[in-house]
């Protein structure tokens, strides 16, 4: 059983899974797909060809799967996909893609997107990211598992965020972060590891410490940055500087941010 108010409006063709709660004044367009158990608090809009994963929930005022903010976006068919147990807050924005980028926007599973979250057209959000307060990532930005966005952030079109780094809060990022970076300043400067989330994440000491000397090599070695980092690739078997090495030297739209600037 499904409960739906009798303010919400449903649209003829939407899918709505079982125990789903559809709140006052919610409106939920007709390609969408909501899975077992997904709420819609108040005032919820959902829209385009959007899905929604199970037990996720969407407070007031969201609005979920409208056209992306591109003026080249021309009205072609593509969509939104939300994965399961998120929690999507009040006044939240999440577009779908565009045909340039792809044609999907995604969120994986167990993320928690706070008040005021923007999430453009073709943004790709691994599992369990948190993005705080009023942070916005534009169009076509990568951010991998565990990552965390402090409040009032934002991520440069095209950049990619590492599994495991940290945003500070009020940090403009315009490069790619690293994995395992910490990430601040008004202009993001890649000053350090996140090594609360890695010990918190039960990290073996060796694993931290073998991140600490990647770090060190990376940040005073001799060569380029690229250079560098193959280097340590080499010298070193930890997988979670194998994870950054794999990173750095995989395919960019942007530049890196790098320690120390």
């Amino acid at each position: 059983m499904s409960g739906i108010h009798p303010s919400a409006i449903i649209e003829e063709g939407a899918q709505i899974g079982e125990g789903c709660v559809v709140g006052p004044f919610c409106y939920v367009g007709p390609q969408v797909k909501l899975a077992d158990r997904v709420e819609l608090k108040s005032h919820v809009v959902v829209t385009g060809d959007t899905s929604v994963g199970e037990e996720t929930v969407i407070f007031n005022f969201s609005v979920i799967g409208e056209i992306p903010q591109d003026l080249k976006f021309g009205g072609e068919n593509t969509c939104l996909e939300i994965g399961k147990r998120n929690r999507i807050r009040e006044h939240v924005t999440v577009n779908t893609g565009t045909d340039g980028g792809g044609g999907v926007t995604r969120i994986g599973d167990d993320c928690l997107l706070m008040a005021g979250v923007h999430v453009a057209h073709d943004v790709q959000i691994g599992n369990r990211v948190i993005m705080v307060n009023h942070a916005g990532a534009a169009g076509h930005c990568i951010i991998e598992d565990d990552v965390i966005v402090g409040g009032i952030s934002g991520l440069h079109q095209w950049v990619r965020v590492g599994r495991g780094a940290i945003i500070g809060a009020l940090t403009m990022v315009p490069n790619d972060v690293i994995p395992y970076g910490l990430v601040q300043a008004p202009r993001g400067e890649l000053d350090g590891l996140n090594l609360v989330g890695l010990k918190r994440r039960g990290v073996s000491r060796e694993d931290i410490a073998a991140l600490r000397a990647a770090f060190r090599e990376l940040s005073t070695g001799d060569g380029t940055f690229m250079e560098r980092a193959h280097r340590v690739g080499t010298d070193n078997e930890s997988e979670y500087v194998q994870r950054i090495v794999d990173f750095v030297t995989g395919h960019s739209d942007r530049s890196f941010l790098t320690p120390g600037k």
